[in-house]
């Protein structure tokens, strides 16, 4: 039982950072998907898939995993650049590329 330790990223939809400071470990599948017969559903008899348990620093979700004899593996934070562009700046006069419609 291998879990994974990961820090998610913001959600794509909104500008805001939420949720995203918070590390979550979740459990790599043991047993591979199948797929229904009769109605084409796809299902796992692996339940540790369903467990997503969430903490607010690396040191506390590695030291759960620690205590608790999982093996698990970190995946690095991806911090975001954010670019800072200023809405005058699409008109001013000195621009680099010239302004159109």
């Amino acid at each position: 039982m291998i879990a994974r330790i990961y820090r998610p990223s913001p959600n794509a939809m909104q500008s805001g950072r939420g949720k995203s400071n918070e590390w979550v470990l979740v459990y790599e599948p043991e047993a591979p998907r199948s797929i229904d017969p009769l109605m084409g559903y796809t299902s796992s008899t692996d339940m540790k898939q369903q467990v997503r348990l969430r903490f607010s620093s690396l040191e506390e979700a590695e030291a759960y995993a620690v205590r608790e004899g999982i093996a698990y593996s970190v995946q690095p934070a991806q911090n975001t650049t954010v670019k800072k562009v200023s809405y005058p700046d699409n008109f001013r006069y000195d621009r680099k590329a010239p302004w159109t419609h």
